[in-house]
């Protein structure tokens, strides 16, 4: 058995507590109890090491959810046992220009800080090695027995609408619990969707609790000129109060570059003009998406002389005919 920290408790925070609210109390409390404002205080010490650990748990999205599974019942200092179901991880994955984040504070000073009932739930203290005769806590149930394999590992990487429509190839570096890390190169398959899941097979090495896979899950990235509804694409197209009344034809950007297209007399803006099957490739076979343009009539701010001249001869023939 082990005592259960109420991670919560020891920031100062609700259990509701917003990112932004957990880091200003970790960084006022951090600033309270540093080792350099209190010099030979033991306590000051320890309290520093459990507002580092709590920080560490609550400020990652994932690992609060996985703490927040034991529920509010168990209170600070009580004796812990988790549901026999219950495992926690311990791989700590740094994927470079995916943005992903080792575990570990400032000032924490190394894996050995960490109390054992965060070893417990997350297999082990900042992603250490295991030497030889050592074992991994969170691989094994109350009785002794193996527990069932973990998921596999997942982690967001972020992609271009071409990126997605075409495919691609992206250089990661991976790193695992026993402080090894690789470089693979994961193919990124034409047809991805935000949300899609590319697996990385094997690519986090395998151990008691965890399959080795690490599955990453696509994002779009923001464009510059598409907006992605689905597996349609929607861009706007900038055409003049002359142009929406006569007609004209206006060239567009697309996946394979660039293509003239027609529009109608009297078109309105917000009208949607439908280039098929220039969107996204379909999900599962499905027939791809499609390529939207929305129309949008501008006025010129800074009309010339000229121009007044036939707005205001417009005008008059307008008012005349009513």
């Amino acid at each position: 058995m082990v005592k259960f920290r109420d991670y919560y408790e020891i920031l100062g925070v609700q259990r509701n507590a917003s990112e932004q609210e957990i880091k200003t109390a970790y960084r006022r409390l951090a600033r309270q109890f540093h080792p350099d404002a209190n010099k030979g205080k033991k306590s000051a010490e320890e309290k520093f090491k459990e507002i580092g650990e709590a920080y560490e748990v609550l400020k990652d999205p994932e690992k609060r959810k996985r703490y927040d599974v034991l529920g509010a019942n168990y209170k600070s200092g009580a004796e812990f046992q988790p549901p026999p179901d219950f495992s926690g991880g311990g791989f700590n994955f740094d994927f470079g220009n995916l943005g992903g984040s080792g575990m570990g504070n400032p000032g924490m000073g190394g894996a050995g800080n960490f109390s054992d009932f965060f070893e417990m739930l997350f297999g082990q203290s900042l992603g250490a090695a295991q030497g030889p005769g050592t074992f991994n806590p969170g691989a094994f149930n109350q009785t002794g027995g193996r527990q069932r394999p973990m998921p596999p590992q997942e982690a967001d990487i972020e992609l271009t609408i071409e990126e997605m429509a075409k495919g691609s190839t992206r250089t990661l570096q991976i790193s695992s619990p026993n402080g090894a890390s690789k470089t693979v190169e994961v193919k990124i398959p034409a047809g991805a969707h935000p949300g899609s899941k590319i697996r990385v097979s094997g690519s986090a090495g395998r151990s008691a609790v965890n399959t080795g896979d690490i599955y990453l899950i696509v994002k779009a990235k923001p464009h510059t000129y598409f907006t992605l509804d689905g597996s349609n694409l929607l861009c706007e197209a900038n055409i003049s109060p002359a142009q929406a009344v006569i007609g004209t034809e206006i060239t567009v950007n697309t996946l394979e570059g660039q293509k003239t297209v027609k529009v109608p007399a009297g078109s309105q803006t917000g009208r949607l003009l439908r280039l098929r099957g220039k969107g996204l490739p379909g999900l599962k076979g499905a027939a791809a998406g499609d390529q939207l343009i929305r129309i949008k009539i501008t006025i010129p701010s800074k009309p010339t002389p000229e121009e007044i001249k036939l707005y205001e001869q417009l005008a008059k023939l307008e008012s005349s005919l009513k």
